[in-house]
């Protein structure tokens, strides 16, 4: 190939056109294709090849090719791989691999057990949320370990691809024993009453606790601090939120600056958001970090695809906004239900946007120590 008739070297002069030409050699002596190396180029994806074929073996299969093999229908591919999050295959293009063919004849299986495209699609589309979130953290984790100053193409092509070589056979088994774990904790505390038994149909709405905590001026920290430092600080929270959960609470998901649990009743949940605050307040003390707030609400709400949905998760939403930084509020159904475990004081009624009539709420604080 005319690697510059073809437009590798556009824009790059003297070192920089030196360690393309290297790179461009290397790769070509490893046994890429020209068609493997026009589809990196334009990708701008060169120095990433090695890794690449490391992670999902060599591009070699059409789509149809491997629904054929698979023996599963080329439109449910497409749909399960959008539903993936990842930009759809070229028609005809040879950019399928062995991976892809193993994943297709998985799809078969799930079929042959009875499982709808719809709920194929479903829960892949919550899979790879997590998953795209778990890869690009391994991505940053790579980068950091395989760049040093001076780094060329060529190198950066070299080691990266060497340590994904080392860490690919370790990442599939800790992926299932990690969702082993979180399949044991959602079995554990799942409910399936008389009236799902009888329907045959998993449970709807059913009352639960819901909290969010979020890190109190954010917005403005965003513009008075560098961007990977932002970044950090979310983390942070994420890490502190980790840390003083425990069944039955649960982290449901985490949205920027926030966190949002989920429990049964609101007894655990009030105990987790006040460990949050005190973990949170001495974060802050010793560090640059925000303080955070909590609000909670109980009631109605389901779940579907790993996410929780209904009033209560809006009531709790809208309470977060109103409390105070390093405090947590919550609604009068939360404090009767856990009125003797805490310490209540009233914030007084507020409206609420969507509510017809104020809200009591109230403020929630640790009992004091016995002989205090």
């Amino acid at each position: 190939m005319d690697f510059e008739a073809e437009g590798f070297y556009e824009g790059l002069e003297g070192e920089a056109r030196a360690e393309r030409e290297e790179l461009l050699g290397w790769l070509s002596e490893s046994g890429y294709s020209d068609e493997a190396l026009r589809r990196a180029h334009r990708l701008g994806l060169l120095a990433f090849l090695p890794a690449e074929r490391e992670v999902g073996g060599e591009a070699k299969y059409t789509l149809e090719e491997v629904a054929r093999e698979a023996g599963v229908d080329a439109g449910l591919l497409a749909k399960l791989r959008r539903a993936n999050g990842l930009p759809p295959w070229e028609p005809d293009a040879r950019e399928l691999t062995d991976v892809d063919l193993e994943g297709a004849r998985i799809a078969r299986r799930f079929d042959d057990l009875g499982l709808s495209e719809d709920q194929m699609v479903s829960t892949t589309r919550v899979l790879g949320r997590g998953l795209a979130r778990s890869a690009e953290a391994m991505r940053a984790m790579m980068l950091e370990v395989v760049l040093e100053p001076g780094t060329t193409e060529r190198q950066l092509a070299e080691r990266y691809g060497a340590g994904v070589h080392a860490v690919m056979p370790m990442v599939g088994p800790m992926v299932l024993q990690m969702l082993s774990q979180h399949l044991r904790n959602m079995v554990q505390t799942e409910v399936a009453g008389a009236t799902e038994r009888a329907t045959g149909r998993p449970p709807g709405a059913r009352d639960m606790s819901i909290a969010f905590a979020d890190l109190v001026g954010f917005t403005r920290l965003g513009e008075e601090i560098a961007p990977e430092d932002l970044g950090r600080i979310a983390e942070r929270l994420e890490e502190v939120a980790g840390e003083v959960v425990s069944a039955p609470v649960r982290i449901v998901k985490t949205i920027g600056d926030a966190v949002m649990f989920a429990a049964p009743e609101p007894g655990p949940l009030v105990q987790t958001a006040l460990a949050l605050v005190e973990q949170s307040d001495r974060h802050a003390a010793e560090q640059e970090f925000p303080q955070v707030r909590v609000g909670v609400a109980h009631g109605p709400a389901v779940v579907r695809g790993g996410d929780v949905f209904g009033r209560a998760v809006n009531l709790a939403s809208r309470v977060t906004s109103i409390a105070r930084a390093g405090s947590v509020l919550a609604t009068r159904d939360v404090r009767d239900a856990a009125r003797e475990e805490f310490q209540w004081s009233s914030a007084r009624a507020r409206r609420i946007k969507g509510l017809p009539e104020p809200v009591p709420l109230y403020r929630a604080r640790p009992l004091p120590a016995e002989g205090s």
